[in-house]
């Protein structure tokens, strides 16, 4: 199996970036295309009263996108300064959907990402970005538990 392009969606924290020495890995045997990706979720809040509340989340998603291309492009040099091809890509949506269509779009050919190992109530409220897409993707998968000891 060739891994051309491996899209490795992170969520901006330690615990997701613990993925990141497994893709390099691959990367260098397979002379792989990395696509760093974060999906920024939006909420748009209307109070129906001059679109305050609307423009405030807004500006808030905006700084979210600036924050989110800042975060990917400090990565992805640090991954070409190690002799790797790296595209960053944000973007705006539900998470696990935003992923899997760009997977397709990109023909990926293996999604790397870190699941952050919650379970009961922790996974009830929080919710499972790695569930959502082992469920939905007919694509292959590396996904590495990591929790906040590690």
């Amino acid at each position: 199996m060739m891994y051309r392009k491996i899209l490795l969606p992170l969520d901006g924290s330690e615990r997701a970036e613990k993925i990141i020495p497994h893709v390099e890995n691959l990367a260098v045997a397979y002379k792989s295309n990395i696509f760093l990706m974060q999906v920024v979720q939006t909420t748009i809040l209307d109070d129906g009263y001059k679109n305050i509340l609307y423009q405030e989340s807004v500006d808030a998603t905006e700084q979210a996108i600036r924050s989110s291309k800042r975060y990917l492009t400090g990565l992805a040099e640090k991954l070409r300064k190690k002799g790797l091809t790296v595209q960053t890509i944000t973007q705006t949506g539900p998470v696990v959907k935003t992923i899997l269509d760009l997977a397709l779009k990109e023909d990926a050919d293996l999604i790397a990402m870190a699941s952050h190992g919650r379970s009961g109530l922790g996974r009830v409220f929080y919710g499972s970005v790695a569930a959502g897409i082992i469920q939905n993707t007919d694509r292959p998968l590396l996904v590495i538990r990591s929790r906040n000891h590690e």
